[in-house]
């Protein structure tokens, strides 16, 4: 979670202020409050000055074990010179990446003096906190970036985002806000999603939804451009069940291109129909088929079916459901797609269909078998419409139905002359 600090960077920024005896140094101190009062500027003693002279030379050549042994070879005297070189040494340990105990421990010493050069204390302290973040020591890590922030009067937006991740690390969620909405207003000029990540998560993980809502709905406007929070901000309104917000934002993101996932744009299509649009429903998902962003599968076809029948498109719907039928080979999708067909009074192909679902094995073989005959008799086919009133009789189902149009179609096909 939380990245090394530590660069050549920061090192480098670190060893600069070394203060050889023959270098002119000037440190501004930095209070917090006037009342502190300014430290006196210390060097290094001449002896100890040239041999971290020399342990700086090869710092710089990329010899950090050799620098190390010359630190370590030092033995000051000097309270100033001890302090100084023990927070050398615990640079060096940082840089090389694998040695953040050892570079903590002699952080701690160069610190508890409180005698090094304003900025180099400061640095030191930062330092100190940093790393105890690197290494689980949290608690450590907060009580040294508020030490930090004491003793040079600074803070700034990424001191904050550590101490809000710490917090979360420490499950102590409530405590996130306070130093996530400083970082917010510390980085104003140039904004970082990270505070805001902070703040979503401790509301999600106490289930505030609504108050996590109120932080979504700021980052849509302050990162406009991130395609995740779009998402994120629809989700957020589907888990506190606002459908028709949550169906506006993703429409939006959908409109600006920020859906690419086949699951988010499943979802957009089920909010359309949740909010009997069932139109926009299935022309999405067509789209998001036809550009290989949704898998043409049963489940997607069968929304796409269901989403044209509820928008009044029987012939649309009838198609689709023949498409479902073929990809599953189930008979309930064939007698659906033939009831449609003969709503659509395409009877021919109603017909087709019926037969297919009754080849299947359908159970509701009465139901079908008056839907064969409704069908015959439309196409004037009074004879199969007859045989198949017959069959839907004998079903207990269909029985008290069927027997209405027994007589009706006796009738037509005498008044038409037809032979049953």
């Amino acid at each position: 979670m939380f990245k090394k600090v530590l660069t050549s960077v920061v090192v480098i920024a670190s060893l600069l202020v070394i203060q050889l005896p023959t270098a002119s140094t000037a440190v501004a101190a930095q209070a917090k409050q006037e009342k502190k009062q300014k430290r006196k500027t210390r060097l290094v003693g001449p002896s100890v000055g040239k041999k971290v002279g020399r342990a700086f030379e090869l710092y710089s050549a990329d010899d950090i074990p050799g620098a190390l042994v010359l630190l370590l070879d030092i033995n000051a005297k000097k309270g100033y010179d001890k302090a100084y070189v023990d927070r050398f040494i615990a640079i060096m340990y940082a840089t090389k990446g694998d040695l953040e105990k050892q570079a903590i421990k002699y952080l701690k010493l160069a610190i508890a003096p409180d005698i090094l050069n304003e900025n180099d204390q400061g640095e030191a302290l930062k330092l100190l906190a940093d790393l105890q973040m690197q290494t689980s020591k949290f608690k450590n890590a907060l009580k040294n970036y508020k030490r930090w922030m004491d003793f040079t009067g600074k803070e700034d937006g990424a001191t904050y985002v550590k101490i809000a991740q710490a917090y979360y690390s420490l499950k102590q969620l409530d405590k996130m806000i306070v130093p996530a909405d400083k970082a917010i207003v510390l980085q104003k000029a140039k904004p970082n999603q990270n505070p805001y990540i902070l703040k979503i998560q401790s509301y999600y993980e106490r289930k505030m939804y609504k108050k996590a809502i109120k932080v979504l709905e700021q980052v849509v406007q302050v990162f406009p451009d991130k395609k995740q929070w779009w998402t994120r901000l629809g989700m957020f309104y589907m888990l506190t069940e606002n459908y028709p917000k949550a169906l506006a934002t993703l429409d939006l993101a959908y409109k600006q291109g920020y859906l690419e996932k086949g699951s988010e744009i499943k979802t957009l299509a089920n909010l359309y129909a949740s909010n009997e649009i069932p139109y926009q429903s299935a022309r999405i998902l067509e789209k998001a088929i036809a550009s290989g962003k949704v898998k043409r599968d049963d489940s997607t076809i069968a929304r796409i079916a269901n989403s044209w029948h509820a928008a009044q498109n029987i012939d649309k719907a009838a198609k689709y459901y023949g498409e479902l039928a073929k990809m599953t080979g189930k008979a309930k999708h064939y007698r659906k797609q033939g009831m449609l067909l003969k709503q659509d009074e395409q009877f021919t192909k109603a017909i087709v269909a019926f037969k297919k679902a009754l080849d299947l094995g359908s159970k509701n073989v009465g139901k079908i078998q008056m839907s064969l005959a409704e069908s015959y008799f439309y196409l004037e086919k009074y004879k199969k419409s007859y045989a198949a009133i017959k069959k839907a009789m004998k079903d207990p189902k269909s029985r008290r139905a069927a027997k209405s149009w027994v007589s009706f179609i006796k009738d037509t096909a005498l008044r038409k002359k037809v032979k049953l």
